[in-house]
């Protein structure tokens, strides 16, 4: 690929200081960008952007297998259908998920979040182990079956296999249901280490870990788990589901005598390199504990309402200048503007006024929202995405100045329009992810055989 193939002129792009006019991106054969340059001329020979940019999203949080479960659990199933209910049905799905069906799976969910403008996804994988849990020949099967899913499709990936090991608090045996998640700190390193050997990291790709849970794992296992981590990959990202439901919470106190992020936060040197994910039901002294921590919180307001559970407090967290980013976790919807707009629709509900997340310096709620989750996104990734900057990865999308969500409207309301105007198809034309244009006009380049063998690994699947 010549230099000139590795350039772009926009006629606007969103930088770190916002929206500038005439950017020229450069980018290197490793897909990170080199140069960003606003108020520049563009010559002869250049590429030009079908419309304005915006930085690619990161997606923090993502169940690839659930995806197949997409409208098959809008239905009550007892009297008092919940959470909790809703697992039990996602434990039976599971339990048939094979191999190739779960990288036919993820390759087209993969391929969906990039049609929407995620250019990363941080993939909280606990599927490890045969429908029987015994082991795979290859431990690291069906990670590397999603890692490869990941490439094959052009998104960046942070691969979190997961510590699962008892059914809830006080080390309660797992149920059988549970028994492909079945793993000990040792035996997850083990087989992170082998899939990191055999698909290494790169500009594209992390790894890291994720604690299930404060009722999946005991503190001593967590212990090791963080040890280990940090003799094989320092500084690597950590995540876990926390505080998600009521039940959870006061099962945390009955047996932990805390609240369980109160609890992590004083156990544990939660930091940076930490991703909350939900942390739904949090105290007033939690959420400012959480915001100075420095951790991020891991937000997937869509799969939050659909599971109902809860409204994170998010005015008060970004008042104390807490970090969050968000995730598409069960795929009930794949779009990071469904994930804001829902997440200030519920502040705006609950406190009965309009544009509650917008700040005395950042008065447009979606400007405001948008920065933020691409800040904490990248945090969340371990990765150098979320921001049209040298040293950053060539992560972006096109917006389609004709849409009917922003066309004719100035630059500063583009994001508002494309955030929370729901008129006709997504706003983002064209993505490129580590300088590859792997969208062109709404179409990923292998979407026909990706969809074909999605359809069929379905069919199977609802045998």
């Amino acid at each position: 690929m010549s230099e000139t193939s590795r350039t772009l002129f926009a006629g606007h792009a969103w930088l770190p200081d916002g929206w500038r006019r005439n950017v020229l991106l450069q980018w290197d054969e490793a897909g990170t960008l080199t140069a960003v340059i606003p108020d520049a001329h563009a010559n002869a020979g250049i590429a030009r952007a079908a419309g304005p940019l915006l930085p690619g999203m990161p997606n923090l949080h993502s169940h690839a297998f659930q995806r197949a479960m997409a409208g098959l659990t809008e239905y009550r199933a007892n009297a008092t259908d919940t959470f909790w209910s809703w697992r039990d049905l996602m434990y039976r799905f599971a339990a048939r998920i094979t191999p190739e069906g779960l990288a036919a799976i993820a390759r087209w969910l993969y391929i969906e979040m990039l049609k929407a403008g995620y250019t990363s996804v941080c993939e909280f994988h606990y599927i490890h182990h045969a429908p029987d849990g015994s082991r795979y020949a290859h431990g690291a099967e069906m990670a590397q079956r999603v890692v490869d899913a990941a490439s094959a499709s052009g998104i960046g990936i942070t691969m979190l296999p997961v510590l699962y090991q008892y059914s809830g608090f006080n080390d309660a045996a797992p149920r059988d249901d549970q028994r492909r998640f079945i793993d000990t700190p040792d035996g997850l390193l083990r087989n992170l280490d082998d899939l990191r050997r055999a698909r290494p990291e790169h500009g594209a790709r992390r790894y890291g870990v994720a604690p299930h849970s404060l009722r999946a794992v005991s503190p001593a296992s967590l212990h090791a788990l963080l040890d280990g981590l940090d003799a094989l990959l320092p500084d690597a990202p950590v995540h876990i589901h926390i505080a998600e439901q009521t039940a959870e919470v006061d099962a945390c106190i009955d047996t932990q005598g805390a609240r369980p992020v109160q609890w992590l936060l004083d156990q544990f040197d939660v930091n940076a390199r930490w991703c909350l994910v939900h942390a739904t039901h949090i105290e007033a002294r939690e959420t400012v504990a959480l915001a100075t921590s420095g951790a991020v919180a891991g937000l997937c307001p869509t799969t939050e309402a659909n599971l109902g559970d809860g409204l994170f407090p998010a005015q008060a967290y970004l008042d104390a200048q807490g970090r969050f980013g968000v995730g598409s976790d069960s795929h009930i919807a794949v779009d990071w503007r469904a994930e804001l707009r829902l997440l200030e629709y519920g502040q705006r509900l609950v406190r009965r006024q309009r544009n509650v997340l917008a700040a005395a310096d950042a008065t447009h709620v979606a400007d405001r929202l948008f920065a933020a989750a691409l800040a904490g996104g990248a945090r969340a990734t371990g990765r150098a995405t979320g921001a049209l900057a040298a040293g950053m990865r060539a992560d972006w999308l096109v917006l389609d100045a004709a849409h009917p969500a922003v066309a004719e409207l100035p630059c500063d309301a583009w994001l508002s329009g494309a955030v929370f105007c729901e008129h006709g198809d997504s706003p983002v034309r064209d993505v490129y992810a580590g300088g590859d244009k792997v969208v062109e006009d709404r179409r990923h380049r292998d979407e026909e055989p990706a969809y074909a063998q999605y359809r069929a690994a379905l069919a199977e699947l609802l045998k």
